[in-house]
């Protein structure tokens, strides 16, 4: 009889090189993929935290006591540290910037496979102006826009949203209706970008979000999620309606909250136009695994791409995992069909375990 397969040794790179904020996020999510995934016998579950002075720590677990408790190392001695584990396969769970991109960008460089988006991939989604001209060939709708520096003037006519270019979690947008309005909120948003994206705004019907995994080679569109968003009310998302904190300055999920945010079903008029769109955006970047991406839907029902956010933390609370178990697909399953993508595609440490 042929031996057993060991079980996969899988690292989840945690943390952020850039700010505590990116860091507690990163912590939060992973803290719940592991907790989801890592009892297996099919799976040896590491950790590494990359803190945001630059240094690796490779905690048991993730409490702030044993983050503290592991030795910091430089980033040289954490590469001899992640050869000596014998990595078979990292999870990317950092969604700084650095993280998303150069810290991928070093496990290509290791020779170690990711599940996820590449780095290329994922610094052209932290790009809003290169995403969109990428989903624009794709025959995409986006609402006109134009990226001004300092003391530039809008020329698109008001009302506009004004957001950084390369930020997340809409920190820093605004919705502004007039010229006075505009020095404000651009200087906020050139606070976390060099230059700021200037969008016409699009009248309100609904927002949607969509997410792909990819099983089998094949792009399956899972349930939307609809925010609850209003004309007058709130005409935009903002980053209070995704994130939180504690009293105890724990960072919580606002949008997990069901009056903020739902499944639609699959028989809503919208859900196969807003499937084609998410389709077409998905192989226009480049993505593979899986993907998401946001729509703003006008008073006719014409959807308009807003942003992608191509990133999966497998847990529970992640909003693909929580679109799959709309369909019956939990995390523990879905993590399986993102290692089985990775052996489709040939890379010979897995398949040479599964």
């Amino acid at each position: 009889m042929p031996a057993p397969a060991r079980p996969l040794r899988i690292l989840h790179l945690i943390g952020s090189a850039f700010d505590d904020f990116h860091a507690d996020l990163s912590r939060l999510y992973a803290g719940a993929c592991l907790n989801a995934v890592a009892e297996s016998v099919d799976y040896v579950a590491l950790i590494a935290y990359v803190s945001p002075d630059g240094s690796w720590r490779f905690p048991a677990e993730l409490s702030n006591e044993a983050i503290q408790r592991a030795p910091a190392v430089s980033l040289a001695d954490a590469v001899g540290h992640i050869r000596a584990l014998g990595v078979d396969v990292m999870v990317p769970q950092m969604f700084c910037r650095p993280g998303m991109t150069t810290y991928r960008a070093l496990f290509d460089e290791l020779g170690i496979p990711y599940l996820g988006n590449s780095a290329e991939v994922m610094a052209t989604a932290a790009d809003k102006v290169a995403t969109r001209r990428a989903v624009a060939r794709a025959g995409v709708a986006i609402p006109d826009a134009e990226v001004l520096r300092a003391g530039d003037r809008p020329t698109l006519t008001f009302p506009v949203v004004v957001k950084p270019v390369d930020a997340d979690n809409s920190v820093a947008v605004s919705l502004v209706r007039s010229f006075e309005e505009y020095g404000p909120a651009a200087a906020s948003a050139l606070a976390h970008s060099d230059t700021v994206l200037v969008e016409a705004y699009v009248e309100l019907g609904r927002e949607v979000r969509c997410g792909i995994v990819v099983r089998d080679g094949e792009l399956i569109c899972l349930p939307l999620e609809e925010y609850a968003v209003d004309p007058d009310a709130k005409p935009i998302r903002l980053s209070s309606d995704k994130l939180a904190r504690t009293d105890s300055d724990e960072l919580y999920l606002v949008a997990k909250d069901p009056t903020r945010a739902w499944i639609v079903t699959d028989d809503d008029v919208l859900t196969e136009r807003v499937w084609d769109l998410a389709r077409r955006c998905h192989r226009a970047l480049g993505c593979r695994h899986y993907s998401l991406f946001d729509f703003r839907v006008d008073p006719d029902g014409r959807p308009w791409f807003l942003e992608a956010g191509l990133y999966c933390s497998y847990a529970p609370n992640s909003v693909i995992a929580v679109m799959a178990a709309a369909v019956g697909i939990d995390v523990r399953r879905l993590f399986d069909i993102g290692l089985a993508e990775l052996q489709r595609e040939g890379l010979p440490c897995l398949a040479s375990q599964r």
